[in-house]
């Protein structure tokens, strides 16, 4: 009599093991793991712990409610979660490859002014040719965003990059000029050049001085010891231009948000301050689905050797000029 020998009850169970893993380290909860697998907040211990077990490490340190990934535990984080990510979607990857992407989900996070100036034309692209992809455009800040890549709450994240984690991937898609916007009654509006000294006698209107750009004027002004004046913190370059046209202050912009019929002026400021790349943020090592690939071609493909100013709408830091 043949006796078969049973696969030992971890191996059957390493997947589960590791996608409850998986899910713990990205919530940094057990409870909200749980939650996310549908399943109670002791099994999803239990499995955890079996993992630590056979694994012989700890994964968590365990703080109250919270957890936070060991050294151990970082190290197979990183090995684990594209297996669990590329399992939970081997359907919808099997189906791209057999020529079907019609269906799924594709998650995007990205700042305002990206969604309203970079993405339009190449979602509305790809929701023409894939009706069937369900998509969620998620507006968050620059914080908001590395937390929801992270934590896989979307595939990727399109937006501007300052600093650049270690565990985070940037690859820039299109550059934007700088440019400093005013009302055409303003004294500012005649002048063909600009320097940050007369820059600096006027009230800006700036963004709150949590987002990038804050940092990159106060920077500048810094580095060529001149206060900076901020009359106005304002969210959204579209309610800064309102209140530039009611001339209430100046701007400083990146020309991404000039649509050729803001009834303004905007000068070009490339010689005193940086120029700004938007472009594709990932975690790295996660497993992209199809869909969030073929978005990512569709992205590249469509700013692909374009010039900055071409792709500004109205080219306002090619030449200085009345945006009307």
């Amino acid at each position: 009599m043949t006796t078969k020998l049973k696969t030992p009850y971890y191996k059957q169970n390493r997947l589960k093991q590791l996608r409850a893993f998986c899910h713990a380290a990205q919530s940094g909860s057990i409870t909200e793991a749980a939650e996310m697998l549908f399943l109670s907040q002791p099994s999803v211990t239990l499995q955890i712990q079996a993992l630590e077990r056979e694994m012989e490490i700890t994964v968590f340190e365990r703080r109250g409610p919270k957890i936070s990934l060991t050294p151990e535990g970082e190290v197979l984080y990183q090995l684990a979660s594209p297996l669990v990510e590329g399992i939970d979607r081997l359907g919808e990857s099997f189906a791209a490859h057999m020529g079907d992407l019609q269906r799924g989900e594709l998650n995007i996070a990205a700042g305002e002014s990206t969604i309203l100036y970079v993405l339009p034309d190449v979602t509305k692209a790809f929701s023409d040719e894939y009706p069937g992809i369900s998509m969620k455009l998620h507006n968050v800040t620059g914080r908001d965003g590395l937390s929801m890549i992270r934590s896989d709450q979307c595939d990727f994240a399109v937006g501007s990059m300052i600093d650049i984690p270690d565990d985070i991937r940037y690859e820039p898609i299109v550059t934007y000029y700088p440019a400093l916007i005013c009302s055409k009654e303003h004294p500012l509006a005649k002048k063909r050049e600009i320097t940050l000294e007369e820059i600096s006698q006027h009230g800006l209107i700036l963004p709150p001085r949590h987002l990038s750009t804050w940092r990159i004027v106060e920077n500048v002004f810094e580095q060529n010891s001149l206060k900076l004046n901020v009359s106005l913190e304002a969210g959204g370059w579209e309610v800064i231009k309102k209140y530039v046209k009611m001339n209430m202050g100046i701007s400083i912009v990146t020309d991404i948000c000039l649509m050729g019929d803001d009834d303004i002026c905007a000068i070009p400021l490339g010689n005193l301050f940086p120029t700004r790349s938007y472009g594709i943020v990932s975690r790295r090592g996660k497993f992209l689905s199809p869909a969030a690939v073929r978005y990512i071609d569709m992205l590249r493909e469509f700013y692909e050797g374009r010039d900055p100013a071409e792709v500004s709408v109205c080219a306002s830091c090619k030449d200085r000029r009345v945006v009307r």
